[in-house]
C-alpha cells in the first residue's frame, strides 16, 4: 500500500513538473514580446499553444500495477481464510472428535498413511501444515512479483522524472539570463 501511495506522489509531482514546463514556455512567449517588436509579432501570429493540461505520460492518475493489486487482493483473501483455520485464531471447537478432517480423507489416502491411527493423524496434520505454508510461500511469491513490477515502473517513472527536471532546471537558468539582459 506504501508502494502504491509511493506511486501517486510520483505521478502528481510528474504532474506539476509538465506543468512548470508548460509555464515556463508561456513564459518564454511573453520575454519575446517585451524583448522586441519583431518578437512580439512573431508570437502574434505563431500559434498559440494549448491551454489544456501538460503533457501526461500514461493515464491522467496514477493506477498500481494489475499484478501488484491482484497480489494484494489474494493476499488478503488468503490471510482472512488462516485467520479462520489457525488454532489460536479460530474459535474452539467443542467436539469430541479432533480429528474430524479424517474421516473425510478417501480410502486412497488413507493407505498412504501408516496404519496406527496416532502417527497417521500425525502425519495427516504435518500435511496440513504443508499445506498451509505451500499457501502462504505462494502468497509471498505473488506480492513479490508484483511489488518487483510495481517498483521497476516507479524506476522507469523516476527517470523520465529526473529528465524532465533536468530540462526544466536549463530552461529556467537560460529564462533567468533572459530576464536579466532586459
Amino acid at each position: 500500500q506504501e508502494l502504491v501511495r509511493q506511486g501517486e506522489a510520483l505521478k502528481r509531482t510528474e504532474q506539476m513538473v509538465d506543468k512548470m514546463d508548460q509555464d515556463l514556455k508561456t513564459s518564454q512567449r511573453h520575454i519575446n514580446s517585451i524583448k522586441s517588436v519583431w518578437g512580439g509579432l512573431v508570437n502574434y501570429f505563431k500559434a498559440k499553444p494549448p491551454e489544456s493540461k501538460p503533457e501526461q505520460n500514461g493515464a491522467p492518475e496514477y493506477y498500481a500495477n494489475s499484478r501488484l493489486k491482484e497480489a494484494m487482493m489474494s493476499s488478503k483473501e488468503q490471510e482472512s481464510k488462516y485467520q479462520e483455520s489457525h488454532p489460536n485464531l479460530r474459535k474452539l471447537d467443542n467436539s469430541d472428535n479432533d480429528f474430524s478432517k479424517a474421516d473425510l480423507v478417501s480410502s486412497v489416502e488413507r493407505d498412504s498413511y501408516p496404519k496406527n491411527q496416532q502417527l497417521r493423524a500425525y502425519h495427516q496434520k504435518i500435511d496440513t501444515n504443508l499445506d498451509e505454508m505451500s499457501s502462504g510461500l505462494s502468497r509471498l511469491k505473488n506480492l513479490a512479483l508484483g511489488l518487483q513490477t510495481e517498483i521497476e515502473e516507479q524506476d522507469d517513472m523516476l527517470d523520465r522524472l529526473t529528465k524532465k527536471v533536468e530540462t526544466l532546471d536549463i530552461n529556467i537558468k537560460n529564462t533567468d539570463k533572459r530576464v536579466r539582459q532586459l
